[in-house]
């Protein structure tokens, strides 16, 4: 199999990540009507799915969402089991995200169940005191909430328009670690404002990608999605997709997805990140004859952000940050 075959199976597999990773934004945000400053129980959490009610603080959380954990893992919230995925190039040998698995191996984190297939059994013999669900992407449970909740108190997030700074807030509340949830939040907001002052940004505009090969569609991370949020706070100016050239079945607020008939006009960042992407896809974007007058193939502007990009928490964040250091101070 050539090195360009193999990439498209590899893109077509991150385009369907990203694919199912989408929702529309719920019309209530999560929020707690809790006074977070007493500490007080029981807490109230409105979320996706309705409003939980938890009694006290929680000290054996489960998570069915891969996304979620990364998280939950950053706030150092007591989170003894999550939900695993295939293992793949963006897992370690237990399916958890790689950007992440050391801390959650170090925390005694256990799997849940494997694959994100959801198993009933066993969230029942974890016996949590708090579930936490996402209502996006590949590992949502959102359709068992009614099941989940009732072995405990389950709350329901959306990652797919919520930044990871907003979803550690949400989840501090929930679980009592307000405080952890502030401090790791100020401190990633300083080491980007501080790699920010450092490095010389190029001039014009920058796009953020998914580059699937000519075969499959293209994703351009929307303006105000986490890609070009954590991107713009570190001094780029990112450029997204016209509207009318996304072929995403549903709305979404994070990437439009193009035909590569339209990938040659919407191309026009001096800089194009690669978002899920190494040496093979910089090699494959530019060596592509179709967009070789695209001005970031022209003066070789393109730079792969690495398999852990595709999904934005805390850890990959700061892998992002520690890249774009490196690369441009």
């Amino acid at each position: 199999m050539t090195s360009r075959s193999k990439l498209a199976l590899a893109a077509a597999a991150a385009s369907l990540v990203l694919a199912v990773s989408g929702c529309a934004a719920s019309p209530v945000p999560a929020e707690s009507t809790a006074d977070a400053a007493s500490g007080d129980w029981p807490r109230t959490i409105v979320h996706e799915a309705g409003t939980t009610e938890i009694p006290a603080q929680p000290e054996n959380i489960v998570s069915t969402s891969l996304t979620l954990t990364g998280t939950l893992l950053a706030i150092e919230a007591p989170l003894t089991a999550t939900a695993t995925t295939t293992v793949s190039d963006v897992t370690d040998e237990n399916g958890f995200f790689s950007q992440w698995a050391d801390v959650a191996t170090a925390a005694g984190v256990e799997e849940l169940y494997p694959n994100l297939e959801f198993d009933e059994e066993a969230v029942i013999a974890a016996a949590p005191d708090l579930i936490v669900v996402s209502s996006s992407g590949a590992d949502s449970t959102a359709d068992q909430y009614e099941k989940l909740s009732a072995i405990a108190p389950t709350i329901v997030l959306n990652y797919g328009d919520t930044t990871w700074q907003e979803l550690a807030a949400i989840l501090g509340e929930a679980t009592g670690h307000e405080d952890e949830a502030d401090a790791v939040v100020a401190d990633f907001d300083a080491r980007t404002a501080e790699v920010a002052a450092a490095i010389t940004v190029p001039e014009g505009t920058a796009n953020a990608i998914v580059w699937n090969g000519t075969e499959n569609p293209t994703a351009f991370a929307k303006e105000g999605s986490a890609h070009a949020d954590l991107l713009e706070s570190l001094g780029f100016t990112i450029e997204g997709a016209p509207d009318e050239l996304d072929t995403s079945e549903q709305a979404r607020q994070d990437f439009a997805f193009l035909a590569i008939e339209n990938v040659t006009t919407a191309l026009t960042g001096s800089t194009v990140f690669l978002v899920n992407g190494g040496d093979v896809a910089e090699s494959d974007l530019l060596t592509t004859p179709v967009l070789a007058t695209a001005p970031a193939i022209v003066s070789g502007q393109v730079y792969p952000l690495g398999p852990t990009s595709f999904r934005i928490d805390y850890y990959s964040a700061s892998q992002i940050v520690d890249y774009i250091e490196s690369t441009f101070a």
